[in-house]
């Protein structure tokens, strides 16, 4: 993959692999209606579709189902036990799921924008 300092802006890279988070209720994507498909931005691996967002008034844009290409691993850090969301294509960090979210899945994958690309359908 290329050098991901000179594909992504600074606060990109800090979140997807330094595991940062952006602030609640700046993201581009919060508030999207669209249809169509949000990929990674480090691999473009395709992540999550517009019909399973919703809105979980969390600040950060929530779906309650993901596709193959998001893995769940174990995050115990900042004190807390949480369950990291991540791109299985290349690690990058994307946020967190929580077993909060609507039927039918009960699950609220909260993501950062800045970790996504949205591509409309066309």
């Amino acid at each position: 993959m290329n050098n991901l300092k000179d594909k992504l802006t600074p606060e990109q890279y800090h979140i997807t692999q330094e595991k940062g988070t952006e602030p609640p209720f700046s993201g581009e994507y919060l508030n999207l209606k669209e249809d169509g498909m949000y990929h990674c931005v480090c691999c473009d691996a395709p992540l999550f579709k517009s019909d399973t967002k919703f809105d979980s008034n969390c600040g950060w844009p929530s779906f309650f189902a993901s596709n193959e290409n998001v893995g769940m691993r174990p995050d115990n850090s900042l004190g807390m036990t949480r369950t990291e969301i991540y791109c299985k294509k290349c690690d990058s960090h994307l946020g967190h799921v929580f077993e909060d979210g609507p039927d039918p899945t009960g699950q609220r994958f909260c993501v950062n924008s800045l970790s996504l690309n949205f591509k409309k359908n066309e």
